[in-house]
């Protein structure tokens, strides 16, 4: 009995509900939207009296709905990780810049975080457009949002010290979770002004170079890994000293003694994206703002053998125009004033503003590299300190390098045959790509054993020496031949000399001879 009058009184209670939402759906029609606004703005006052709990809602798109919010983005990220395993019903996805499953909280979930002995709410929802169009804008159709909900006497806490954690916190596990990316920039005619990201190409960055497998001095390996970690972690103090937080580096040193696999090991090392910037591609400066303004945090700005792809070989005063030597070469020149070439217009001036004028402290954490064959064909203010900080000389093979790619290649750390390789590469040069390629077991005789291709690199080695011995001997046989070619024609310049001031004398004796008869007559 009692069980049915429990029933009639909540049916009761439902229709009246019912036929209240009916009569305020009705009466919205009828009251005119300044008094709805007006009743609505007083019902919010009303209800707060009553419920101490506030509410902040982060949508999905901001005032740019072209583009998510960072917000959004990194409460996403934030719940997924620290989170999810506290929802009941969650949400999977291979994200297109991540490298790994990402799995984020459902819509219409409720997930519950602590922060500081505070409770706080996490509600994920959506919301449908009301308007009956098709939108080609992303977002515009059904917009996504979390709502945070909290006890009104921890404002501060959330606002000041809670939203910013998380901010930072799923920032974090965004750059974690992301597929690192190698960029390459587009010729400046296929760049869309509706498109920022336009100016960069790019596709996954998956070299599998590390400092382990570098072949390089342990000792010398070691101070770049410092000077690596140093940077990375010191954000506060550039910011005290009142610098950009970037760095140069200069790699030179003759071809394939592993310069690109020293970019790749420290994006690897440090988690970076890479920037390839083909400066040939570039027709101005504005150009080259445009790109660097382009690029992110974390990440590595490489212009490789920069003495090749364009003129920095020069003075960046006029040069004469009867001056044509051997500068008049093939290569693209880098002008050093605005009346030169249409064609190409990035000026030294251009450059040296891209790695450490007012641009470069455009955002932060960036790490630039230059790399060349010819350290002594650069103009001094391009390399200098503070525009390239650390100059690192990537040398020849020798036996600690070798020791580290027998270790790669062959799986080899104390061999017989060491003793003899170490004196031979100490007597000889050869580039670490060299050593590696007779070290590789690339057919059926090689692999698997070690000793054949030792003794295949001891091979080389010897042929490398005899070569360099034949090239040094032809070397110096040109030498002396110059020399004694100088010397001659130095000797017959002196001759011609000597028979020039004795025909002088001869001719200014005639002449006297003929005054002094001229005289008797």
């Amino acid at each position: 009995m009692a069980a049915a009058m429990m029933m009639e009184r909540w049916a009761g209670v439902g229709s009246v509900l019912a036929s209240g939402i009916f009569l305020w759906s009705m009466v919205q029609n009828h009251i005119p939207p300044t008094l709805r606004l007006y009743l609505t703005t007083w019902a919010t006052k009303l209800s707060s009296y009553f419920n101490p709990y506030l509410h902040i809602t982060i949508s999905e798109y901001g005032a740019e709905r072209f583009q998510r919010s960072d917000l959004f983005l990194a409460a996403e990220a934030y719940l997924g990780d620290a989170c999810a395993r506290r929802a009941r019903r969650l949400r999977a996805e291979l994200g297109k810049d991540s490298k790994s499953l990402q799995v984020s909280v459902d819509d219409n979930e409720e997930v519950v975080d602590e922060f500081g002995g505070t409770t706080i709410w996490w509600y994920a929802s959506k919301r449908q457009s009301k308007a009956n169009v098709i939108s080609f804008y992303p977002g515009e159709d059904e917009r996504r949002f979390y709502r945070v909900v909290f006890h009104r006497r921890h404002r501060d806490l959330v606002v000041d010290t809670y939203l910013p954690f998380v901010l930072g916190e799923g920032r974090a596990v965004t750059v974690k979770n992301r597929q690192r990316r190698l960029f390459t920039n587009n010729a400046g005619s296929s760049w869309s002004p509706y498109r920022a990201k336009s100016v960069w190409s790019h596709v996954p960055f998956e070299h599998p170079a590390t400092f382990d497998t570098l072949a390089m001095d342990p000792d010398q390996k070691e101070a770049i890994l410092d000077d690596l970690m140093a940077f990375q972690e010191s954000k506060e103090y550039y910011a005290k000293v009142g610098k950009a937080w970037k760095r140069g580096y200069l790699l030179y040193g003759p071809p394939g003694t592993g310069k690109s696999t020293m970019i790749a090991a420290m994006a690897n090392f440090l988690d970076y994206d890479v920037y390839d910037l083909e400066l040939t591609a570039v027709k101005n400066n504005t150009e080259l703002r445009k790109l660097f303004i382009e690029t992110t945090g974390k990440s590595i700005i490489v212009i490789e053998d920069i003495d090749c792809s364009v003129d920095l070989t020069r003075k960046r005063s006029k040069s004469k125009k009867g001056d044509k030597d051997s500068e008049d070469d093939d290569k693209p020149k880098l002008p050093t004033d605005a009346e030169k070439d249409d064609a190409t217009k990035v000026t030294l001036s251009g450059l040296l503003n891209f790695i450490d004028g007012l641009w470069s402290a455009c955002g932060g954490e960036r790490i630039i590299i230059f790399t060349t064959n010819h350290k002594e064909k650069l103009d001094p203010a391009l390399i200098r300190r503070g525009r390239m900080d650390k100059h690192i000389e990537m040398s020849y093979c020798r036996f600690e390098g070798f020791k580290v790619l027998a270790k790669n290649y062959l799986d080899v750390v104390e061999h017989e045959l060491f003793g003899e390789i170490r004196q031979l590469l100490e007597e000889t040069d050869m580039s670490p790509a060299d050593v590696a390629e007779n070290l590789m077991p690339m057919s059926k005789k090689k692999k698997r054993d070690p000793d054949v291709c030792l003794l295949g690199l001891i091979d080389a080695l010897k042929k490398a020496k005899e070569d360099a011995a034949v090239a040094k001997a032809k070397e110096e046989e040109e030498a002396k031949e110059a020399e004694a070619k100088k010397a001659k024609e130095k000797e017959e310049a002196e001759t011609n000399k000597s028979k020039e001031k004795d025909e002088g004398k001869d001719k200014a004796t005639e002449e006297t001879n003929g005054d002094i008869k001229q005289a008797d007559k």
